[in-house]
């Protein structure tokens, strides 16, 4: 026979694994994956121009892990791609520093990068840009505001 000493324990236990499940639980719910989007043209440079590139930069946001996975394409560039990464915080018509850098500046451009959460809150409010730079437009041949 158990004594009710022991029926309480077991109670207890049952209902703190029963709280830490619902816990566990409600935390991923929480999590998402973010898709963000951004068409790349040289209209959109502060100031504009006349290239005739075009891009695009397509990006998930793992809100659990922190982590923005990027690919980013062009053609058309009036030269050489001889930087390229997102910048931020800054609206469109605004510009602002780099944000994070690319890896590499050729197309396909792809990539990963642990965001911090005033980085990923700026992602996420639409205030990074992707940029590909050109010796011919030094401050930026082609840009793309990031949007969910």
């Amino acid at each position: 026979m158990r004594t009710a000493a022991y029926r309480a324990c077991v109670t207890l236990v049952g209902t703190a694994l029963l709280g830490a499940a619902t816990i566990a639980t409600a935390a991923s719910a929480r999590a998402e994956v973010v898709k963000l989007q951004a068409d790349l043209k040289g209209g959109n440079e502060v100031p504009p121009n006349n290239s005739p590139g075009t891009g695009k930069a397509e990006a998930t946001y793992d809100t659990e892990t922190k982590t923005l996975t990027y690919t980013v394409t062009y053609a058309g560039l009036t030269g050489p791609a001889m930087g390229a990464h997102f910048h931020g915080p800054g609206e469109a018509g605004k510009n602002a520093g780099i944000a994070l850098p690319f890896k590499t500046v050729q197309s396909p451009i792809q990539g990963s990068a642990t965001l911090t959460d005033t980085q990923a809150a700026d992602l996420l409010a639409g205030k990074w840009y992707a940029n590909i730079h050109t010796a011919a437009n030094p401050g930026g041949e082609l840009r793309g505001q990031m949007m969910k």
